[in-house]
């Protein structure tokens, strides 16, 4: 993943990430770890974004944390739209920026629909 890495390679950047962040076949760094959660949410790898936003929030940093969620919501991250639900509930969203991120969120889940989606999801179930 390394090389791939190298390459601006969004997947390897988070999988690196992850690695560091656990330790896996390496010692656990986190600088290692951050810097790779973000050129992975740079290079639009949406996880990486709503796990950075989560870092970001255990280390105290709430705007940056809730700015990440709202990128990651606004690319149709169910995840991050919760989570922006959740600070909203506690004062750390204002209305205004919860129904902006929930319309970008709607419309990007709208835009993955296909008919094609539709018959594999009733084929999976």
């Amino acid at each position: 993943w390394t090389k791939a890495a190298g390459f601006g390679d969004a997947d390897a950047h988070y999988n690196l990430a992850c690695l560091y962040g656990e330790g896996y076949s390496f010692e656990t760094n986190k600088k290692k770890e951050m810097f790779h959660l973000e050129e992975a949410a740079i290079c639009g790898h949406i996880l990486a974004r709503s796990c950075l936003a989560r870092k970001e929030g255990n280390k105290g940093k709430m705007e940056r944390a809730m700015k990440h969620f709202t990128i990651a919501a606004s690319c149709g991250c169910n995840e991050s739209m919760r989570e922006l639900k959740k600070a909203y509930k506690i004062g750390r969203v204002c209305k205004e920026d919860l129904a902006a991120a929930l319309r970008a969120h709607q419309s990007a889940v709208d835009a993955m629909k296909s008919p094609q989606r539709g018959e594999a999801e009733e084929a999976c179930a």
